[in-house]
Parts: structure tokens; C-alpha cells; sequence
């Protein structure tokens, strides 16, 4: 509460257990619902808030039920986040399921935020569509403050993750290059959600080309990526550039097995390298013990 003016809580049960604590504080604190509207665009349902039994926001059903029984007295604003780097016209999608379920709500509110996964910074977005929607929104309300949470827009394609090929293993015709990196503790979210992630100067697999396998470090049988292709055959020493790997990896890095992290460095414009950080064995044990 130190840091907030807002605060969203998940469901009816905790806004109830906490409003009178936020209410007993000298500041005044904006307090929100976060809401399930039921209709997201992300395909993938690991990555899906709206995916059927969610444990993210409340249901119409129950949120009416909520505001039936007195459960949500005081509360002045809702909250819903079912985009992932998606469009201005995802987000008209997902408005117009919103507001069909919670539209009647929203004269009632002080704000509604309409949470993150605005990939506005990427090449070919519609701003201008975002702001007509924005501004048809505020028509409707206008009473009602809009709040966006752009995360992954603000940092966008941000910075490399530089691999070292260790060793060059083949296996009933399967070549794999192995990296002094792991995609399941290095950068999870290719195994999870899954996504490919661009290795510069590499593609997908091309006829006459030389193609591998990339291995993470780990022990994991499954930490590797299926085939890229290269201009020339990999060499132990070489080195690979992943792109695109600072801005959401760095967050949900692990110590799997005690894999080390990589270094973080800061490559300046007169080609210049500053170490940021080194991480060695005793970040592995100080975070068990």
C-alpha cells in the first residue's frame, strides 16, 4: 500500500479480506476488480486469461452476484488483461465482450483498465485505430479514466542472449549443436508458450543447407529447439546470436540444476563492454539455503 494509488484485487473474497485494511490507511487507494470478460484472441491457453475455468478475474455471473449481496461496496474500478502482444483490433474484440458483459457496470466506476499485451511499438500497428478506440470509449464513459499497461511495447526487442557452440553431436542422421546456454532455464517461454526464438543469420529448415538441432546445457532431455539451418557448417567455437531476449526472458529466468546465468553486459556505441553482472555458483546456493 506504500506504493499505490491503485490497487486490483483477483477476486470477490480477497477484495472483501482487504478493502478494510485499505480503507484503515492514511492514503487514499483506489480500489479495482479484475474481471474475466471470456473472450481472448491468444490461441495458446497456457498463455490465455480467458481460457475456460480460469483462475484469472471474475465471471459476469459472479461479479453480478457481488454487486447483488453488497460484496462489492466502495469498489471504483475493473480491470481486465486478456491480450499478449496483440493488435489494436484484438483489443476491439475483446472491448466489445467486455462491455457486453460489464458495460452496465462501467457508468458506476471512477476507471477501468484494460491491462497489457498492447504490442503497440511493433512494426505495422495501428495507433490510430488504438486511439479512435480509446477516445469512442471515453465518449461512451466519460466519466470513466482509461489505464493501458503497455509492458512489452516499452521494452521491444531489446537486446541478444550470445551463445557459444560447445560441441557438435549427431545421432541416427540428427545433428545437433549444443550452447553453453538453456532454453528451459535461460528462456523458458520458448518450451512454455512455445515460441521459436530468431537465431541471427539462421532459418527454418532449407533444402541443401546445413541444419541442426540447437541444445541447451541442461540435463532436460527436451531443452533444445528443432532444426535450423545455417550458410556453413557449425564449429565448436562458434558463436550464435539469439535476438529479442532481454525484455520478458531475463524476468523468468531460472537456476535449473544450477545452470549458470548468463553474464549481463551493456554493448556501448564505441563497441565498448561494460559488465553489468556475473553470476556464479553462489547465486545458485544463496537461493536455496
Amino acid at each position: 500500500m506504500r506504493y499505490s494509488s491503485h490497487i486490483t484485487f483477483n477476486s470477490i473474497a480477497q477484495y472483501r479480506r482487504f478493502k478494510p485494511l485499505v480503507d484503515a490507511y492514511p492514503a487514499k487507494i483506489s480500489c479495482g476488480l479484475r474481471v474475466n470478460p471470456e473472450y481472448s484472441t491468444v490461441e495458446v491457453e497456457l498463455y490465455n486469461p480467458a481460457a475456460p475455468g480460469s483462475r484469472l478475474g471474475e465471471v459476469d455471473a459472479n461479479f453480478i452476484e457481488g454487486i447483488e449481496k453488497g460484496f462489492l461496496e466502495g469498489l471504483e474500478g475493473i480491470h481486465f488483461h486478456t491480450l499478449c502482444e496483440s493488435s489494436s483490433f484484438d483489443l476491439e474484440k475483446t472491448l466489445e465482450a467486455f462491455e457486453k458483459r460489464f458495460g452496465r457496470f462501467i457508468p458506476s466506476l471512477k476507471w477501468v483498465n484494460m491491462g497489457g499485451g498492447h504490442l503497440m511499438t511493433r512494426k505495422g500497428y495501428d495507433t490510430k485505430h488504438l486511439v479512435e478506440l480509446l477516445l469512442a470509449f471515453r465518449s461512451r464513459y466519460p466519466q470513466v479514466e482509461v489505464i493501458l499497461e503497455p509492458g512489452s511495447a516499452i521494452a521491444w526487442d531489446t537486446g541478444i542472449l550470445l551463445a557459444t557452440v560447445l560441441d557438435i553431436h549427431e545421432s541416427r542422421g540428427v545433428k545437433t549443436a549444443i550452447l553453453d546456454i538453456s532454453f528451459t532455464a535461460h528462456m523458458p517461454d520458448t518450451l512454455e508458450m512455445p515460441y521459436r526464438p530468431r537465431i541471427r543469420g539462421a532459418t527454418d529448415p532449407q533444402e541443401g543447407k546445413p541444419g541442426y538441432r540447437i541444445g541447451g546445457v541442461s540435463c532436460l532431455s527436451g531443452d533444445y529447439m528443432y532444426e535450423y539451418s545455417f550458410e556453413q557448417e557449425l564449429r565448436v567455437g562458434d558463436r550464435l546470436i539469439f535476438e529479442d531476449m532481454i525484455h520478458y526472458t531475463m524476468v523468468k529466468t531460472t537456476l535449473f540444476n544450477g545452470v549458470r546465468h548468463p553474464d549481463i553486459c551493456i554493448l556501448h556505441v564505441d563497441n565498448s563492454l561494460e559488465l553489468v553482472r556475473r553470476f556464479g555458483y553462489e547465486d545458485y546456493k544463496n537461493k536455496l539455503s
